[in-house]
C-alpha cells in the first residue's frame, strides 16, 4: 500500500448562524493514500464543500486530526495554511479564477512568486506545464481570448506549476460542455498517471465514476467509501453525455 498523504481523524465542523449552531461536518474519518484517485459527492448540505475546503487548507476543523503528508495542520494558522496550500495542494475550481487582465503564462506563475523564484525561473517553468496541458501556442492570451477549456487547462496548470502532491479539483467540468468534459477528465487522468493524488469533487454520477474510489457524504458523515470496480473509460464517458 502506498504511503498516506491525507489522515483524517473525528473531523467536525460548526458554524453559528445567528443562534443557530450548524453542524456541518459530524466526526468523519477518512484515508487518503498517494497517487489514489478520488471522488468525492454528496448532495447540498451533505458536507462536501466543508470537508473539501479543510483537506485543502482553506479552513480549519472545529476539532479532530487533519494530518497532511504525516504533518498535523489541524490548528495552524492562517499563514502556515497558506504555506501549505502553495507548496502541498493545487485546486481547480469550476469558476477557473483566472486574473481577466493577466496573461495564461502570468497567471499559471502566479503561485512561484511566493516561493522566491527568479523571474525566468518562474517563466520557465510555467512554460513547462502550459506546455504539459497543450496550451503552449496561447501563452500570451489573456482568459477572454480564450475558450472554456482552454480557461481551465491554464488553471490546470497553475495547479501543476509548484508540483504539489495533491490536485483538488472542484467541479472541474461543471461550466463546459460535453467534448471539453472529456478533454479536461483524460487531462486529469493524465496528471493521475504522472503520480499526483486526484480528489475530485462532483454532483455528476459519469464524473465520478471515472475515478478509482468514490466518498459519499451525508448529513455531515461519510455514507459510503467504496472501491470503484467498474471505472468508466473516457469513451464510456463521452457516450454517456452524448
Amino acid at each position: 500500500m502506498a504511503e498516506e498523504t491525507i489522515r483524517i481523524e473525528s473531523i467536525t465542523k460548526h458554524y453559528k448562524v445567528g443562534l443557530e449552531v450548524v453542524r456541518a461536518l459530524r466526526g468523519v474519518d477518512l484515508t487518503i493514500h498517494r497517487n489514489e484517485y478520488v471522488a468525492l459527492m454528496g448532495p447540498s448540505g451533505s458536507g462536501k464543500s466543508t470537508l473539501m475546503n479543510i483537506l485543502g487548507c482553506l479552513d480549519t476543523p472545529t476539532s479532530g486530526q487533519y494530518y497532511l503528508n504525516n504533518k498535523d495542520v489541524s490548528q495552524l494558522r492562517d499563514n502556515e495554511l497558506a504555506d501549505i496550500r502553495n507548496k502541498e495542494i493545487g485546486f481547480v475550481f469550476q469558476t477557473f479564477n483566472l486574473l481577466p487582465r493577466s496573461t495564461a503564462l502570468d497567471n499559471v506563475a502566479l503561485p512561484l512568486i511566493y516561493g522566491g523564484q527568479t523571474k525566468q525561473a518562474r517563466r520557465d517553468r510555467a512554460l513547462e506545464v502550459l506546455n504539459q496541458v497543450g496550451l503552449s501556442d496561447r501563452t500570451h492570451h489573456k482568459p477572454n481570448e480564450l475558450s472554456g477549456g482552454q480557461r481551465q487547462r491554464v488553471a490546470m496548470a497553475r495547479a501543476l506549476v509548484n508540483k504539489p502532491s495533491i490536485i483538488l479539483a472542484d467541479e472541474p467540468t461543471g461550466n463546459l460542455d460535453t467534448k471539453t468534459s472529456i478533454e479536461i477528465m483524460s487531462l486529469l487522468q493524465d496528471i493521475h498517471n504522472a503520480g499526483n493524488t486526484i480528489i475530485l469533487v462532483t454532483h455528476e454520477e459519469d464524473i465520478a465514476k471515472h475515478a478509482h474510489r468514490i466518498i459519499r457524504l451525508r448529513d455531515g458523515l461519510v455514507e459510503s467509501d467504496e472501491e470503484n470496480k467498474d471505472i468508466t473509460t473516457l469513451s464510456e464517458l463521452l457516450e454517456a453525455k452524448q
